[in-house]
C-alpha cells in the first residue's frame, strides 16, 4: 500500500541549497538574455525573420555539437568546476553584449557569436547539474531536489521574457544585459563556493568507448530506453504544434499579439504549478503512474487544442497550454529522478548528454515537419499530427516496464 506523503520532510542539504540558488540565477540569466537579444536585434538593427532565425540557429548549435563532449567531461572532472566554467562563459558573453550595446558596436553576426558562447555555458550547466545532484542529496530526496531545480526553471521561463521585454522597453537593451550578467556572475560565485564530494578518478581512456558505454546503457536499459523514446515522440509532437500555433491562433482563434502572448504565458504558469506539485504527486501514487501522468496530460492538452477547431476560443488554447506546462514538468522531474537512480554515478554526465543531444536533435526536424505540413495542408492538419505523436509518446511509456514501478528502484553505485 502506498504511504501517504510525509509533510514534515527534512530540509535538503546546504550544498544542494547553494546549487538550487545558483540554478535559479543561471536559468534567469539565460531566459532574460534569450528574450532580450531578438528584441534588441529588431529594434536596434532592424532585423527581420531571416536574421532572427539565424540567431536562433546559432544559439541552438552548441546543444548538438557540444552536449556529448561536455557530458564526457562531466564524468572525468569536477562537475562543480565544469558548471562554474560554463557559467563564466555565459557571463563573458553577456558582458560582451553589454559593451557592444553601450558602445554602439552591435551587429547580427556579433549577436550570433556571443549567443553561441552563452549557449555553450547553458549546455555545460545542463549536462553537469543532473549528474551532480545525486552526490549532494540522498536517494529519497531526489524527487524533491529535482522539483526545486525545475521550479526555478519554470519561474525563469515564465518571468524572464516579460522582464526582459519590460527592461528593453523602459531603459534599452543595456539594462537587460546588465541584469543578466549580474545573475550569471552570481551563479558562478555560488557554484565556486559549493562543496562537491570527491569521486574516484577515472582511468585514462579514449572518449569513444566512454560515449559508446553511455549510449549502450541508455539503449539497452529496460527503463532508460522507453524514457528516451517517449521524450523523442513528445518533442516531435510539441515542436510540430509550436510551428503551427501562432499563425493558427491569429487566423483561426482571432487572437492578437497580446492574446497570443497571454496563452503562451499560461504555459509558464502551468510549469510552475506542476513543479510545485511534482514531489507530492511522486509520493502519493505508484512511481510508474507518476511518470506517466505527464504524457497523459499532454494528450489531454492536445485534445483540448484540437477542440478549438470546432470551438475557436482563446480560453481553450490557454487551458491546453496550462496542461502542456503542468504535466510535462512532472514528467521531467520524475523521469530525471529515475534516470539518476538507475545510472551508475560515474556515467551520469554522458547519459545526460545522450538525452540532451537526442532531444535537441529532434526539435529542428519536428519544427521543419510542422512548417512543411502547415504550409501544404494547413494548421489544422498540424494539430492532428501533433495529437498523433502525443498519443504515441503516451503509448510508449504505458507499454513499458516503467508502468510496473511502484517505488523508485534501488540505486546503483
Amino acid at each position: 500500500m502506498t504511504q501517504p506523503p510525509n509533510l514534515a520532510q527534512p530540509a535538503l542539504p546546504p550544498a544542494f541549497q547553494r546549487l538550487a540558488w545558483a540554478n535559479l540565477a543561471a536559468q534567469s540569466a539565460e531566459q532574460v538574455s534569450l528574450a532580450a537579444v531578438p528584441i534588441v536585434a529588431v529594434l536596434a538593427l532592424n532585423a527581420g525573420p531571416g536574421e532572427i532565425g539565424f540567431l536562433a540557429a546559432f544559439q541552438s548549435l552548441p546543444f548538438l555539437l557540444l552536449a556529448i563532449p561536455l557530458g564526457l567531461l562531466a564524468d572525468r572532472i569536477s562537475r562543480k568546476q565544469l558548471m562554474a566554467w560554463a557559467e563564466g562563459l555565459r557571463t563573458a558573453s553577456l558582458i560582451g553584449l553589454l559593451l557592444a550595446t553601450a558602445l554602439g558596436g552591435l551587429s547580427v553576426p556579433l549577436l550570433a557569436c556571443l549567443g553561441f558562447l552563452g549557449a555553450v555555458g547553458t549546455v555545460g550547466f545542463s549536462v553537469a547539474a543532473p549528474a551532480l545532484v545525486p552526490s549532494l542529496v540522498e536517494r529519497t530526496g531526489l524527487a524533491r531536489a529535482n522539483g526545486r531545480l525545475e521550479l526555478a526553471r519554470s519561474v525563469a521561463y515564465a518571468a524572464g521574457p516579460a522582464l526582459a521585454g519590460a527592461l528593453v522597453s523602459w531603459a534599452g537593451g543595456t539594462s537587460a544585459f546588465v541584469l543578466a550578467a549580474v545573475l550569471s556572475a552570481s551563479a558562478m560565485a555560488l557554484l565556486l563556493g559549493l562543496h562537491e564530494p570527491a569521486r574516484a578518478p577515472m582511468p585514462p581512456r579514449h572518449p569513444w568507448p566512454d560515449l559508446k558505454d553511455g549510449a549502450d546503457l541508455v539503449w539497452r536499459h529496460a527503463l532508460l530506453k522507453p524514457i528516451l523514446l517517449t521524450s523523442v515522440a513528445w518533442n516531435m509532437a510539441w515542436f510540430i504544434l509550436q510551428a503551427a500555433y501562432v499563425p493558427y491562433a491569429v487566423r483561426v482563434l482571432g487572437l492578437g499579439a497580446a492574446g497570443v502572448g497571454l496563452t503562451l504565458a499560461v504555459y509558464g504558469a502551468g510549469m510552475v504549478v506542476g513543479a510545485l506539485l511534482a514531489p507530492r504527486v511522486a509520493s502519493a501514487m505508484p512511481f510508474g503512474r507518476a511518470i506517466q501522468l505527464g504524457p497523459a496530460m499532454s494528450v489531454l492538452g492536445s485534445a483540448v487544442m484540437l477542440a478549438t477547431l470546432w470551438f475557436p476560443r482563446g480560453e481553450l488554447a490557454a487551458l491546453a497550454f496550462f496542461l502542456f506546462g503542468s504535466g510535462p514538468i512532472i514528467w521531467t522531474i520524475t523521469s530525471v529522478t529515475l534516470r539518476q537512480t538507475v545510472t551508475p554515478g560515474h556515467m551520469l554526465g554522458r547519459v545526460s548528454a545522450v538525452f540532451l543531444t537526442v532531444n535537441m536533435g529532434v526539435r529542428p526536424l519536428a519544427a521543419a515537419v510542422g512548417g512543411l505540413v502547415g504550409a501544404h495542408w494547413g494548421e489544422a492538419v498540424c494539430l492532428v499530427l501533433s495529437l498523433l505523436f502525443f498519443v504515441l509518446q503516451l503509448s510508449l511509456i504505458l507499454w513499458s516496464p516503467v508502468s510496473g514501478l511502484r517505488h523508485l528502484p534501488t540505486g546503483v553505485s
